[in-house]
């Protein structure tokens, strides 16, 4: 009953570990309490990316006419769309199982309890280990909003599974997860409002595309409600939920079929024994870690949103790299540098490296270089009557601080920029790499000439 690793959490940085350290020979145990993939995989970014597609698809069947393409009687089944869903989720699992009975990992289904720095309790059984990665993931935060305990509402996991669509929906928070979930209802034509406490949705990317992104939606009819606090929610006639809200100095209420709470996470931090490890914390109670992400216990590493960096799956994966590669004796830091940010809504927006704000901020200087989309003769093909912008910013030394992309498909070109943020590489040698065309990456070297 003794492994060299014990891993808590089966999300991506749980299983990225789990796979990687079980192929380097170690003996692994993963313990999981619920489905291996994590939230990200099972109630986030796997499912609601299979949503948006749908609805994606629905979105171009019925504007078909603007690519010279009739198509009538265009319709959508929503119990359909969720089971499609769901089998996606349940392949990409198995497939997830598979990986990791292949790098022989022993896989503990069941609530894992830290005793000590090199015990873990499952049950009744103790496992004994030499290292132990901490990846608990994090949950959906509900704030103290007065009257919420006494009526229905939705979290991100509702939302997912809803198979009836409602007429009208009240999402309470603009960040990513709340503007994709307005991006695939307002598509399947229900009337969304998004209240946001900031003057701008998607508070970490860049506030000039966000804008942009907002404009879009705005014109397909969603509400936007920026600099407004929800005071109150109150049940209505037929089954319906009233929202109050200040702002500024006005208040005001909404009415919709229903309320979807959707202002951020934070981390899983008990339940599970952390406390018996007495590690030291950051300012945000977040666990500190190092670049190799050792904990102040030289055995333990916590990887993915416990230790607060950056909630995000790839973010996890990397740091779960990271972790092994310290185990296993080989040379690996932890870099935050590079690490993209996308919404997957239509279009997409995307982001990597430093913001306008940011930059600004911490007083660097740079120039900046922006292009709409259109210069990208690929993107003119593929989105007929709609433009985006590229926007690079760049610093007096010629290297490539942020990229900022509203566009699809921003989140798949959006890595180029990042690789050439992370290499460092200066927009003189970028330039000299050599882009097929047409692609929709080349407005990169478009945006640097």
């Amino acid at each position: 009953m003794k492994f060299d690793l014990a891993i808590i959490g089966g999300g991506p940085a749980g299983y990225t570990a789990a796979e990687k350290a079980g192929k380097a020979g170690l003996s692994v145990i993963l313990f999981e309490k619920n489905s291996l993939g994590g939230v990200c995989l099972n109630e986030g970014c796997i499912p609601t990316k299979t949503l948006l597609y749908s609805a994606k698809t629905y979105d171009n069947a019925l504007h078909a006419s603007k690519y010279a393409v009739s198509a009538s009687d265009v319709t959508f089944d929503l119990s359909k769309i969720i089971a499609r869903k769901n089998k996606v989720v349940r392949k990409l699992v198995l497939g997830i199982k598979a990986k990791l009975t292949g790098a022989n990992v022993t896989i503990k289904q069941g609530e894992a309890f830290i005793e000590d720095a090199t015990h873990v309790r499952c049950g009744d059984e103790v496992f004994e280990c030499s290292n132990m990665i901490v990846c608990t993931g994090s949950e959906t935060f509900i704030p103290p909003v007065k009257g919420l305990e006494t009526v229905e509402y939705w979290t991100h996991r509702d939302a997912l599974d809803c198979k009836e669509k409602p007429e009208s929906l009240v999402i309470v928070g603009g960040g990513v997860i709340g503007m994709e979930f307005a991006a695939f209802y307002n598509s399947l034509g229900v009337k969304v409002t998004v209240f946001e406490m900031m003057d701008e949705i998607l508070g970490a990317m860049d506030k000039e595309l966000s804008a942009m992104l907002r404009a879009e939606y705005a014109k397909r009819g969603i509400t936007f409600m920026l600099s407004t606090k929800v005071t109150e929610v109150a049940s209505a006639s037929e089954g319906s939920v009233v929202v109050s809200y200040e702002q500024g100095e006005t208040s005001g209420q909404v009415e919709a079929e229903k309320l979807m709470m959707s202002v951020g996470r934070r981390p899983v931090t008990v339940g599970f024994g952390l406390e018996n490890l007495n590690l030291e914390m950051t300012e945000r109670r977040c666990i500190k870690v190092n670049d190799k992400m050792q904990s102040s216990v030289a055995n333990v590493y916590v990887c993915g949103d416990l230790n607060g960096v950056s909630l995000l799956a790839h973010t996890a994966v990397r740091e779960a790299e990271v972790a092994v590669n310290t185990i296993t004796g080989k040379e690996d830091r932890m870099s935050y540098r590079a690490i993209p940010g996308v919404v997957y809504t239509n279009p997409e927006i995307a982001g990597v490296g430093m913001s306008e704000e940011q930059l600004k901020a911490s007083g660097v200087e740079y120039d900046t270089k922006k292009l709409p989309m259109a210069f990208s003769g690929r993107f003119v093909a593929e989105n007929e009557g709609v433009n985006g912008v590229c926007k690079l910013l760049v610093g007096k030394d010629g290297k490539l601080l942020g990229a900022h992309v509203l566009g699809n498909p921003a989140s798949e070109i959006i890595t180029l920029a990042g690789m050439a943020i992370e290499l460092g590489i200066t927009t003189e040698e970028w330039e000299r790499v050599v882009f097929p065309h047409p692609t929709v990456c080349e407005i990169f070297k478009e945006a640097i000439s």
